[in-house]
């Protein structure tokens, strides 16, 4: 994935929409190429990945770790929720528990 400290989503090539869903797009010859938009930013950020020909098998990798990807939670990362305020939490059930790991700014970070 392309990782990207300037985006609000965290990934390069990734926006909200005013919708709510998340929009990737990409250039090809200097010309923005919409890739199409999508429930979560993990999503989106796969179909930048392609369209930039990463090797899909490595497309849930980030800074040597491997994330765990979630098509059901809304953010795309197992035990990573957003929160009112916009940013994101991580939790985690630890012996029947729920233990809070953390808030966030980006939902990659908190994976």
């Amino acid at each position: 994935l392309h990782l990207s400290c300037l985006s609000s989503t965290g990934y390069t090539g990734v926006r909200k929409a005013p919708s709510g869903r998340y929009e990737a797009a990409h250039r090809v010859n200097g010309r923005k190429v919409q890739l199409g938009s999508f429930d979560t930013a993990v999503e989106a950020a796969v179909a930048f990945a392609r369209a930039a020909g990463q090797a899909p098998a490595v497309v849930t990798e980030a800074d040597g770790l491997r994330l765990h990807v979630s098509s059901v939670n809304s953010t795309g990362y197992r035990c990573v929720y957003a929160s009112d305020s916009g940013r994101f939490q991580a939790r985690r059930d630890v012996d029947g528990r729920d233990v809070f790991l953390g808030t966030y700014d980006t939902a990659v970070e908190a994976a």
